[in-house]
């Protein structure tokens, strides 16, 4: 009897077992599908993930039974931002920034997150957060309290004492100083290797001034190329990447010079500039939207008048060398700068990078692939492909002939999970 109790009980735990292995493949459909890596387009295709990983991808394939069918969608790779910060509101600029402590800018966070995975963004890099508010909001999203993109972190942007990363608002009396401030190749050194301890993934550098800092000129050149690259060589001694705020030339050509992955901003691109990008495959992440906000919200949400006087002067050049480095073939990622502007209108961009040069296709491939292989996470990200971890969204229509469907993400899955679906099915 005790015998076939116990055969009875494993084959319940067996049958369980089954049940919930065939639970864990999802069928995915849609009426196309785009493959990033190199540009085709596929019809009615079919989707099958086991678990987190695409395990096949099928064209002009007739779903199963039980399959989620996306009815006049398109099915792109989750969408990868380079350059947001989460921790901050697009409504406490300037002096407003005061009152924010590290601990209200984390649960800010946590709101954002949710606002940026619904609009499609499944990975994002978080350049510049006080207090590592950006590296507890990772943890917090990878251990399953809070919904949000896969977050790679900087911990709090390194930079000179008065520079761009500085707190330049409050007077000697307060000797206020922003959590990143190094001078000098070791002072540089001993703050990346601060950060990495304190659970950053990547650095950032202020290279060069900033529009949205009090005190500082966006074109002038601020750590030195000593600086960059002792922080540079400390970083790659770690196995991490570097990325540099850069507006002005010769910032931007120091910063190229010394080794970092991407260069932020890239407002006043010259020749020289672009020679060395492509020469040293430089990655250049440009928000270019953001200037529409800046100039015709800024004021109502504190925006000093110095920023705004200097974004008029900034985001006109920018665009143009913009589009200078799209016809030059310099490899690009997409970056927002999400938080200067309200998080979750990030793919407004896209239409704005078709604009100043990019075809749609270079778009997608911008905020997938391309910002994958700047992770060094091509293998898992960036496309939908057999093997790859499945972070899906979905759009109505071809992007390729309307790249404005990009703002109008109706479904995205990341890992595996699905966290919306808006799509009319069929």
């Amino acid at each position: 009897m005790y015998k076939k109790n116990a055969l009875f009980a494993l084959l319940v735990a067996a049958g369980a077992l089954l049940a919930q292995t065939a639970a864990a493949v999802t069928y995915l459909s849609a009426d196309r599908l785009i493959d990033v890596e190199n540009g085709r387009v596929i019809e009615s295709p079919l989707v099958t993930i086991d678990g987190n990983r695409i395990v096949s991808v099928l064209p002009d394939a007739t779903p199963p039974e039980g399959a989620i069918r996306l009815q006049g969608a398109t099915l792109l790779p989750g969408l990868m931002d380079m350059h947001v910060h989460l921790t901050g509101s697009a409504d406490q600029h300037g002096y407003r920034r005061l009152a924010r402590t590290a601990v209200r800018s984390a649960i800010t966070g946590v709101k954002n997150a949710r606002t940026s995975l619904d609009a499609g963004f499944t990975t994002m890099r978080n350049l510049g957060a006080q207090g590592y508010a950006d590296v507890a909001l990772r943890d917090a999203i990878n251990d399953g309290d809070v919904p949000g993109p896969r977050l790679f972190v900087s911990g709090p942007a390194i930079g000179i004492t008065g520079g761009h990363c500085d707190n330049n608002l409050l007077t000697h009396e307060f000797d206020a100083k922003g959590g990143g401030v190094a001078d000098g190749p070791w002072g540089v050194r001993a703050k990346v290797r601060e950060n990495l301890k304190f659970g950053a993934d990547l650095i950032k550098l202020c290279a060069t001034g900033g529009v949205m800092s009090k005190g500082t000129e966006p074109g002038a050149q601020q750590l030195a190329l000593e600086e960059m690259q002792a922080a540079v060589a400390e970083a790659r001694n770690r196995g991490v990447i570097v990325a540099a705020h850069a507006h002005g030339t010769e910032g931007i050509k120091a910063a190229i010079r010394a080794g970092v992955n991407s260069v932020e901003h890239a407002s006043f691109l010259d020749s020289e500039a672009i020679r060395l990008a492509k020469k040293h495959g430089t990655v250049l992440s440009m928000d270019i939207y953001v200037t529409e906000y800046i100039l015709s919200e800024g004021e109502k949400a504190g925006i000093l008048p110095e920023s705004l006087e200097k974004e008029r002067r900034v985001g006109s050049r920018q665009r143009e060398s913009f589009r200078e480095a799209v016809d030059a073939g310099v490899k690009m990622v997409f970056g927002s700068d999400a938080a200067v502007y309200p998080h979750g209108e990030n793919p407004r961009q896209f239409s704005r990078m078709v604009e100043f040069g990019m075809t749609p296709l270079q778009a997608l491939q911008a905020a997938t692939i391309n910002a994958a292989e700047l992770l060094g996470q091509q293998e898992n990200l960036g496309s939908i492909r057999e093997g790859k971890l499945a972070d899906i969204v979905a759009v109505p229509g071809n992007p390729l002939e309307d790249i404005g469907v990009m703002e109008k993400v109706q479904f995205v899955m990341k890992d595996g999970t699905v966290y919306k679906n808006d799509a009319v099915t069929f």
